[in-house]
């Protein structure tokens, strides 16, 4: 059942339920709309849409911070038969610019946030006819399209589509360069929903507390599996440990898919004394999982000493293969915990060497997916698709082995590898390290330029509030690594991530790399 027949199924069946709760802790706001609300939305947009001629063949940019108006207007495009174009909401106007002419997106859709950005580009963008704001804009030629959707039928428009249609054009996040774009289907779509409702066992009962990007397919696939058994889903804006615990509390939340720095500042401010777990109802909480990033074993044994009842679960994945999904630990799996996991429902995985040729458990090469996930293509880049898609096979670019059990541990990825003096330094290893240490926060590990070692090991290190940390403690904790893996060099600095919790690590060599002469040994 393709995901726009699940919203009408939804509406159908438990139309007078709530479907969405949006809570603003920041203003003190809630709102909600039922199911059969969320499906009379869709219909309005796709409606709006039809009436202005966009249909098949067509693509509508969507550009908002997550919010209540997100997945209706998401699957109000998709009924009206155009593709759908999430774009990242850290994008500047060159970015936006480029991804709208890229997709040749005929409508275009933003919320308030994006006004002043949209305007810089807005006469550069030849392609689009209809501009559709989300309240009144004094851009010239944007529309309100809350005022315009009231006027158009609640009745489903009635294209059938089928599941190896084109439906969504996804855009990388744009760390390592231009962002690329990732053609999905309504095929791709489905088999999300499926995938992740058998790893983690969502029942009509469950409240998912949905707190990452929705642009990003990591958040909202996770959402799908809540989403195709009707369960409830509270978009929280705001990660402060405070808010997350009285969402959770407040709304009875049963699931939430953290990032590594949330977890971390929940554990952080637990251990200060800044919350305290008396004051919520946190008894029906079941699920902490956590993906997007390598996550810290260290993080998660002292998590399940603060929640020892919580399930936990990890998840692998990318936007070329619909998100989440195609590796994850298992809930159960926790005496596995550093591991990405085993493959996914109906997902195959190999550990392959420069040729493609599979090899032995224990032996470090490339992670390759073959799944109901994997994307199209890269949409209008023919080259790149042909090097990550070789025969049904998803080459991820991440390096990885797999273990006696059939676990697979992600090694690093391979433009991240460290060559120091001939040897390959994975930078997981040792920002996992790092992050056993009691004061860190969170951790960096990357190369840095050297006359004589072509690149030296430099860690940069987010203290947590209140705590010291000096070069020589560092080094005192790094004792027990490899003396060829020990960083060189330390910087005490805020580690940058993106809305998805991957490390900027681009952003942190272009900030150091002015300081390589302070390399020299």
């Amino acid at each position: 059942m393709l995901i726009t027949e699940i919203l009408a199924r939804n509406g159908r069946m438990y139309g007078d339920e709530v479907a969405l709760v949006e809570r603003d802790p920041e203003r003190n706001q809630r709102r909600e709309i039922t199911w059969s609300e969320f499906d009379r939305q869709a219909n309005r947009i796709a409606n709006l849409l039809r009436e202005r001629g966009i249909g098949p063949g067509s693509r509508v940019a969507h550009l908002f911070m997550n919010c209540l108006e997100w997945l209706p207007l998401y699957f109000g495009i998709l009924r009206s038969g155009a593709w759908v174009v999430p774009l990242n909401f850290r994008f500047d106007a060159e970015n936006i610019r480029h991804c709208v002419t890229v997709a040749e997106a005929d409508a275009f859709f933003f919320g308030p946030e994006f006004f002043e950005r949209v305007k810089t580009v807005k006469d550069e963008l030849d392609c689009v006819k209809h501009f559709f704001s989300l309240g009144s804009c004094e851009i010239p030629g944007v529309e309100n399209y809350l005022e315009l959707y009231e006027n158009f039928s609640d009745q489903d428009p009635g294209l059938d589509f089928g599941r190896d249609e084109s439906c969504a054009l996804y855009f990388t996040s744009g760390t390592t360069g231009q962002p690329k774009p990732i053609l999905l289907t309504h095929g791709n779509l489905e088999a999300a929903c499926i995938v992740e409702n058998r790893h983690h066992l969502q029942t009509h009962d469950d409240n998912f507390i949905l707190i990452p990007p929705l642009y990003h397919t990591g958040a909202k696939m996770h959402w799908f599996g809540n989403f195709i058994v009707g369960a409830k889903a509270v978009i929280l804006k705001g990660v402060s440990p405070e808010w997350i615990l009285e969402a959770v509390s407040e709304e009875q939340g049963t699931i939430v898919w953290l990032l590594v720095p949330w977890a971390q500042d929940i554990l952080t401010a637990i251990e200060d004394g800044q919350v305290d777990l008396k004051k919520y109802k946190l008894d029906q909480w079941r699920l902490m999982h956590i993906g997007a990033q390598p996550v810290p074993p260290s993080l998660i044994k002292e998590w399940l000493e603060v929640f020892p009842n919580h399930d936990y679960d990890t998840n692998y994945g990318l936007s070329e293969s619909t998100g989440p999904g195609c590796v994850h630990l298992g809930m159960g799996n926790t005496h596995k915990v550093g591991a990405i996991g085993i493959p996914g429902f109906d997902w195959e995985c190999r550990i392959v060497d420069a040729l493609g040729k599979p090899l032995a458990r224990g032996e470090k090469g490339e992670l390759v997916v073959r799944g109901p996930g994997v994307m199209r293509e890269y949409y209008k880049n023919p080259e790149e698709s042909a090097r990550v898609l070789r025969d049904g096979w998803l080459h991820t670019g991440d390096i990885a082995r797999e273990d006696e059990d059939g676990f697979i541990w992600l090694v690093d990825r391979k433009k991240d590898i460290i060559i120091t003096g001939g040897e390959n330094i994975f930078p997981v290893e040792i920002e996992d390290f790092l992050q056993g240490h009691p004061d860190i926060n969170d951790v960096a590990v990357i190369g840095l330029p050297d006359e004589r070692l072509g690149e030296i090991v430099a860690a940069i290190i987010e203290v947590k509030p209140g705590r010291q940390l000096s070069d020589a403690d560092l080094e005192a904790f790094c004792q027990d690594l490899p003396r060829y893996k020990r960083p060189r060099r330390y910087f005490f600095d805020n580690v940058p991530r993106n809305p998805t919790g991957k490390i900027e690590k681009p952003k942190l060599r272009e900030k150091y790399a002015g300081h390589q002469e302070m390399f020299k040994l």
